[in-house]
């Protein structure tokens, strides 16, 4: 089990002594959201000031560009890099895409599983193992001139994850990618139950071994050796959490719980403009079920009890906002990934 850190938004120099401390913290990667500013440049600085730190995005969104766009973008990062680069993709919601980027969204999981194909598709022109020659039902890609194509490069192609929430996106993903990025609203019960079982699924059904699939899963922590310390990132986690929370789409991960209603109560206050009222809906008990508290010393032990077996990589949701240039708090983290880490390790050969 791998552990890294979420970045966001950043001009690029900052990103680029981020992923410098970050390296020399101990995170074993970055994953790059891509919000107001793009991960793929965000990935870029990165990857040129550092020499060990994997990258990612998590995620990137798809449909606004054409898949030979993220294929050539995708290309760059992992020859730039020396293969440290993964290519998470999804497809965000239908709002976003039609009003924020004016792009198609209809029947979004079958167009994201078809995106992955047309992107492992052009990997495949650039190398010159194939002549480019991809057709399906939303992409036809036919004409790459020597002139236009990257070129091989001296490393493998980039992985490519996409990001998965319903049991129907997590099958296509078990079918098609080389790994899955979950969303921050996650718990151990949906990981088990849902997410695991219906990777799983699609992977053997394509007739993959589940195992080759990579599962990248955020965590929301409230880290700190004092109750104050903690008790600050237990409330915002529960805004995150709530603020999640009102999307429509993720109400089966509180009725997993013993929930049902949570959606519903968030939305109407979030309706009514009370934010105060729609963390309140979460309370303790449910709060817990997304969120690992501890001080430094314990949270390692937990990340490896919650998520042991169930993630590959491990994101810290919260450790890149404590970041600061010349800061001291953010080398803790990264002192806790280097111990969660050696744990993991210890765990899976005992």
């Amino acid at each position: 089990m791998r552990v890294e850190l979420m970045a966001f938004g950043m001009p690029l120099r900052r990103a680029q002594q981020l992923a410098v401390d970050a390296e020399a913290a101990g995170f074993a990667g970055a994953v790059v959201t891509e919000g107001g500013r793009t991960a793929y440049l965000t990935c870029a600085a990165m990857a040129l000031a550092t020499e060990r730190l994997e990258l990612a995005t998590g995620i990137a969104v798809a449909f606004p560009r054409s898949p030979m766009v993220s294929a050539q973008v995708a290309w760059e990062l992992a020859d730039v890099s020396g293969g440290r680069f993964r290519l998470g993709l999804g497809a965000q919601v239908e709002a976003h895409v039609r009003r924020r980027y004016d792009a198609p969204f209809e029947h979004p999981a079958a167009r994201l599983a078809e995106y992955v194909g047309a992107v492992r598709a052009c990997f495949r022109a650039f190398r010159g193992e194939e002549r480019l020659a991809f057709e399906g039902d939303f992409y036809r890609l036919t004409l790459l001139p020597p002139t236009w194509s990257p070129g091989p490069i001296d490393v493998a192609d980039p992985p490519v994850d996409v990001a998965a929430v319903n049991p129907y996106m997590l099958r296509l993903a078990g079918e098609v990618a080389d790994g899955v990025h979950v969303h921050p609203l996650n718990h151990p019960r949906y990981l088990a139950e849902v997410v695991r079982p219906q990777v799983a699924a699609g992977a053997t059904g394509a007739g993959r071994h589940p195992a080759a699939l990579e599962l990248t899963v955020p965590v929301l922590t409230a880290v700190g050796d004092t109750d104050e310390e903690q008790s600050r990132w237990w409330e915002l986690a529960r805004s995150q959490v709530a603020f999640y929370g009102s999307t429509p789409n993720y109400a089966f991960l509180f009725e997993l719980l013993g929930h049902p209603d949570t959606t519903a109560r968030i939305r109407e206050r979030q309706k009514a403009g009370d934010t105060a009222g729609m963390a309140a809906v979460v309370d303790d008990d449910l709060l817990a079920h997304f969120v690992v508290r501890g001080t430094f010393a314990e949270v390692p032990g937990l990340l490896v009890e919650r998520f042991g077996g169930l993630a590959d990589r491990v994101v810290l949701y919260f450790a890149g906002a404590t970041w600061a240039p010349d800061g001291e708090g953010f080398a803790r983290y990264g002192d806790l990934a280097r111990e969660t880490q050696a744990l993991a390790r210890k765990e899976t050969r005992t």
